[in-house]
């Protein structure tokens, strides 16, 4: 009987493990003239942009008697914290002087206070009465909306300047000179371009949204309350931010109207560190202090509602 020899059949050679794939880098645009150049210019703006605030810096940190000096060094002179101290109040008549100082007082805290309360009470009501007239320009049908809307946005075509005296006349009428109140309310119920701005949002809106609710039973104003304005939230804080900061600024129609501390606001007091005495000149570090503390607060709030409020413009359309 023969023996039967299985012969097996030979192991396939396993195939070669595939090379890895080299990770393809994205290749950098080569700097080209026009690149190199648009990217120096804008370093330049923003070189001059902050030059002058580096000089309120430099000249706030100086001593006031050395100022004279060496007036073009480009570090503090002599530094010091005097013009801080002599605004904050932390400083008597005497070394006041002695460093230099104009021996004004500034009360810098009352300043302070009549400035926020202004500057609030312009915003909320600003931003309030604003939504409103914009939710009527908006969504609300009757004759001739366009029209009454074209010839209120025609008020951004009229320069501030013409309004100040029949703005005065009026708060002389209504015995509301040398008052927050009357500082505050030429620009406390609405403006043009708040109107315009919060109508681009509510236009922007989905008209589901109302007619949803209407067919729930709510009428327009509950729906303007409860479903409108909690939607515009962001686009209402992005105004707000901007209105306060402008209410903060403002300096020559609060300089017509207030004539005593008790409604003077802090952009109009900081004009006493510029009056002159018999011992000395204007007190530089003091007035340059005062500005970077008024100041201050603003550029904060400026830097935290940034990226809200370039978000908040674009989504409303505006250009």
């Amino acid at each position: 009987m023969s023996a039967l020899t299985s012969t097996s059949a030979p192991a396939p050679t396993p195939a070669p493990a595939p090379a890895p794939a080299r990770s393809e880098r994205p290749t950098r645009p080569r700097p080209s003239f026009g690149r190199m150049a648009a990217w120096a210019l804008m370093a330049l703006v923003v070189l001059i942009t902050l030059l002058p605030f580096y000089w309120i810096v430099r000249t706030a940190l100086s001593s006031n008697t050395a100022l004279t000096a060496d007036p073009a060094s480009p570090l503090p002179v002599d530094f010091s914290w005097g013009g801080f101290e002599r605004v904050l109040g932390l400083q008597s008549t005497q070394e006041a002087l002695a460093q230099g100082g104009s021996g004004g007082s500034i009360n810098f805290w009352r300043y302070l206070l009549n400035s926020t309360v202004v500057a609030t009470m312009v915003t909320v009501c600003q931003v309030m009465f604003s939504a409103m007239a914009a939710y009527a320009f908006a969504r609300l049908r009757w004759r001739g909306r366009d029209r009454v809307f074209g010839l209120f946005l025609a008020g951004l075509m009229v320069p501030a300047i013409f309004t100040l005296l029949p703005n005065f006349v009026l708060i002389k009428e209504l015995g509301l000179v040398d008052t927050l109140t009357g500082i505050a309310l030429p620009t406390m119920f609405m403006t043009p371009f708040a109107v315009f701005f919060l109508r681009q949002f509510f236009m922007n809106l989905p008209k589901e949204l109302e007619e949803a609710a209407l067919l729930d039973g709510a009428g327009k104003v509950r729906i303007f309350f409860r479903l409108l304005l909690p939607t515009a939230a962001a686009p209402m804080m992005t105004l707000g931010v901007l209105t306060y900061i402008t209410a903060w600024n403002d300096y020559f129609w609060p300089l017509m109207v207030s004539y005593s501390d008790s409604s003077r606001v802090l952009t109009v007091a900081l004009g006493i560190f510029r009056s002159q005495t018999p011992q000395s000149g204007t007190d530089w570090a003091g007035l340059m202090a005062a500005t970077l503390v008024a100041a201050l607060p603003m550029l904060v709030l400026f830097g935290v509602f940034a990226r809200r409020i370039v978000n908040s413009i674009g989504f409303t359309g505006l250009k």
